[in-house]
């Protein structure tokens, strides 16, 4: 025991290098004595402003938060994508904010336009959408002049860039804004022509990059079309048939000073020719005429045939050709194309390939028979394009429907005039049934009508005298067709096409000044009546006349003159037009009245025109928006001038009297415009009259039943400080009352029956008033008509009866009818009575 506890003390003095825990399971182990505690504690700062925040507040920024200061340093980023980005950002700030555009458009112009060199072609396509969606259209009203100098730079600088896509691109761009721009192209023509020279040369036509110079092709026929054309300038622009077909409907309107020689264009043309021939293999033999092969061969034709119309066409002021030497050079460039037409494959090809092929044969033929206006082309190949000519009017090489046709066929046209008298008289024959079939079917308001009415209108009546010897009797057939479709045309146009509607009337105004064909002339009348107007049962139906502008109208009425007798229905449906230009009224009646002095109106028709001028004309008070009574009166005033001009009034008086009175009895004077066509008609009357009055009786009669009641009606409607239009309107009334005592008589008798009537009595004492005030004005002194009544004894009597009707009135209290006098109305009947009393009694 002793041993153990000398060995357990021996134990405890040594060392112990490990001392071993014991962990209890699912205890998390502490870290080890030496870690570095790696914990960082800090306290947040607070700014009073953040400094960017401030400087974009109320600035338009983009949906990433950019301003267009910002987006426009990005463009010029060595990363394309960010370049990109700050274009779509750039878009964005102008579609919500477009006045940002109009602040800043030069500034952004002058920085975007450096990227259309940009080596990114993605970049470029992006600014392309940007300038042809956004900022063009936005900036079609700027100055263009500073506007295109700062674009130009850059596309000049694109167009010589060393890798081709930025050069085809700089084209494209070029064409972005020619379109919105057209003076860039006149401004730089001979330096754009030149680099188009340039790149198609040196590209030699490569048929592999057939998408790449679509654009460029499509953008030079587009440039070509914009060149000056003394023929087109010439001409009405809307008939023109040259500027309805292709990209030639934008011609450019600065014709003075167009930069571009001949020389450039002589020089282009060979690369044209020759990019041509390098197609044509693919076109002739190919089973199926691709679409790029075929737009590219579209637009390298479109542009042949612009430069040959601007040899032969071409403004002399600018560079002209010298015409020998470059005749000699344009035949001979062209001679394989014509030699190569049709251009038809030797394959069976679908409906869509013969539809494109048409489409390039028909420009080729453009070529041809432009090119004989100034030349004369090899005749060899003269048959083989009048074969074309004719098939194609005949739709014998046209696939598709009456729309396709009536597009592409419609350039042939103009070219018809001159074959006339260039071919003989069978070929003559075939084209002129063709063109007639043509004429006959295409639709009234479509091009292809407008350009058929230039050409007949060419045919009809020729400029060149010498045009007339080719045997007027082989054409007077197809004549005869096409004058007997023009008022079924002008019909049928209505008032739908306005421009229609004047080329076919300024055809058949030429007609009647022409006087070739006057009987055919003279049939048109029965089928234009319902241009004008009809009327069933009274009620009255305007035709188109009433609705085409007043250019047009006058022609209308122009036409009117030229035949050799006026139809009275025409002329009664010519007279019922209402509401027309105040201008075109007296022009219609100065028309009409020469139209009668050449005897080809007779008197009664003419005297019943001018009465159905009067009365059906629609008159509007002075009070409207629309009041056109001061013109009626003046028109009135030329109606009696001209009435007054025919010969015997006496005779005229007698022709036209029961007309006259008749009328004026179905007028309505319960209105102001009643009242108008009342006194027109009642002026005619006095205007044949005399005195002492030629009326018959029964006339005198109905006039003085009808006068009390118009009379009535001009105290009732017209205020008492309106003298002077009350006036007017009693005027014809004094002038019959004053020739004829009878008329007086048959007044007054009808005003003491209406004295009976209280509600009536004050209206009737007014009239008389008028009669005495209007009387004495005109008459002097008391006035004649007063003295009259004085003097006889009928007239007395009447007098003294309306003076007894008005003392039981103003005595009566009204039980009797239900109607009482105030203190107001018997103090103006006492004044009344009074005056009445002093007018008798001097």
């Amino acid at each position: 025991m002793v041993q153990h506890k000398a060995q357990l003390k021996k134990q405890q003095k040594r060392g112990v290098d490990f001392k071993k825990i014991k962990r209890k399971i699912g205890r998390k182990l502490p870290p080890p004595k030496n870690t570095t505690n790696t914990e960082v504690k800090s306290k947040a700062i607070i700014l009073p402003e953040q400094s960017l925040a401030s400087e974009k507040a109320g600035l338009a920024v983009s949906k990433k938060g950019l301003t267009l200061k910002e987006l426009l340093q990005q463009t010029s980023h060595h990363n394309a994508k960010v370049r990109r980005d700050a274009l779509i950002g750039i878009r964005d700030i102008f579609l919500k904010h477009p006045a940002q555009l109009k602040m800043h458009r030069l500034s952004v112009i002058e920085k975007l336009r450096e990227r259309m060199s940009d080596e990114d072609k993605i970049v470029r396509e992006t600014l392309y959408q940007l300038l042809k969606a956004v900022i063009f259209p936005a900036c079609k009203e700027d100055n263009q002049g500073t506007f295109i100098s700062l674009m130009m730079a850059y596309v000049f600088n694109a167009m010589t860039h060393l890798a081709f896509d930025v050069r085809l691109m700089a084209f494209k761009f070029f064409d972005l804004l020619v379109q919105h721009y057209p003076m860039s192209f006149s401004m730089y023509a001979e330096k754009i022509i030149q680099h188009y020279k340039e790149i198609l040369q040196k590209n030699q036509f490569n048929l592999h990059d057939k998408g790449k110079l679509k654009s460029v092709l499509a953008g030079l026929a587009y440039c070509l079309s914009l060149l000056p054309d003394d023929k087109s300038s010439t001409q009405n622009a809307v008939t023109d048939p040259r500027i309805l077909h292709a990209f030639e409907s934008q011609l450019h309107e600065d014709r003075s000073a167009f930069p571009v020689t001949a020389k450039e264009l002589m020089g282009l043309l060979p690369i044209l020719v020759g990019g041509l021939q390098d197609f044509m293999p693919s076109v002739q033999t190919m089973p199926n005429l691709e679409t790029q092969s075929f737009d590219c061969v579209l637009s390298i034709l479109k542009s042949i045939h612009l430069v040959v119309k601007f040899f032969v066409y071409g403004n002399p002021k600018v560079s002209p050709p010298s015409n020998r030497r470059d005749q000699d050079v344009l035949q001979m460039l062209l001679k394989k194309l014509f030699t190569v037409f049709p251009l038809n494959p030797t394959h069976q090809s679908s409906e869509k390939e013969d539809n494109r092929y048409f489409i390039l044969n028909v420009i080729v033929s453009e070529i041809f028979f432009c090119l004989s206006d100034w030349s004369a082309p090899p005749s060899v190949f003269l048959e083989k394009f009048l074969v074309f000519l004719v098939d194609a009017l005949s739709e014998k090489v046209c696939g598709t429907g009456k729309s396709f046709f009536q597009k592409h066929s419609l350039p042939l046209i103009p070219f018809i005039p001159k074959l006339m008298m260039q071919v003989d008289g069978t070929w003559k024959s075939h084209i002129l049934q063709a063109f007639t079939e043509v004429f006959n079917k295409c639709d009234p308001e479509s091009s292809m009508k407008l350009v058929c009415l230039s050409a007949i209108e060419e045919m009809l009546f020729p400029k060149n005298m010498w045009a007339n010897a080719t045997s007027d009797s082989e054409m007077l057939e197809f004549k005869i067709s096409w004058i007997r479709e023009i008022p079924l045309v002008l019909s049928l146009l209505g008032d739908k096409n306005p421009l229609s509607s004047k080329a076919v009337l300024r055809v058949q105004l030429e007609l009647g000044q022409s006087g070739i064909m006057k009987s055919e002339f003279d049939s048109m009348q029965l089928s234009l009546r319902e241009f004008y107007s009809t009327s069933h049962d009274g009620d009255i139906s305007y035709g188109a006349f009433m609705k085409l502008p007043r250019e047009i109208q006058e022609v209308c009425i122009s036409c009117l003159y030229y035949f050799s007798f006026l139809d009275p229905s025409l002329l009664q449906s010519v007279a019922a037009s209402e509401d027309v230009d105040p201008f075109l009224l007296f022009r219609l009646l100065e028309v009409v009245s020469c139209g009668y002095r050449a005897g080809h109106i007779q008197i009664a028709d003419y005297i019943s025109f001018l009465i159905t001028m009067l009365s059906r004309y629609k008159v509007f008070p002075e009070n409207s928006d629309k009041s056109n009574s001061g013109l009626f009166r003046r028109v009135t005033s030329g109606v009696c001038c001209c009435l007054s001009q025919i010969g015997d009034d006496h005779l005229v008086l007698k022709m036209v009297e029961g007309t006259l009175v008749h009328q004026i009895s179905n007028m309505n004077t319960s209105n102001e415009a009643g009242l108008e066509n009342t006194c027109a008609l009642l002026r005619m009357t006095t205007t044949l009259d005399s005195k002492p009055t030629r009326l018959s009786e029964e006339s005198i009669s109905k006039l003085g039943n009808l006068l009390p009641g118009y009379l009535l009606h001009v105290v009732s409607n017209v205020g008492e400080e309106e003298d002077g239009r009350r006036g007017y309107y009693v005027l014809p009334c004094f002038v019959l009352l004053s020739r004829s005592d009878r008329i007086v008589n048959h007044v007054l008798k009808v005003m003491r029956t209406w004295t009976c009537e209280k509600a009536r009595i004050i209206a009737v004492v007014g009239v008389l008033l008028l009669m005495h005030d209007e009387d004495v004005r005109r008459g002097g002194g008391s006035g004649q008509i007063f003295k009259k009544i004085a003097a006889t004894r009928n007239s007395k009597e009447e007098i003294d009866a309306i003076l007894h009707n008005i003392i039981r009135v103003m005595s009566d209290d009204g039980d009797d009818d239900g109607y009482k006098l105030n203190m107001e109305e018997k103090h103006k009947l006492q004044y009344a009575y009074d005056r009445l009393k002093i007018i008798i009694g001097g």
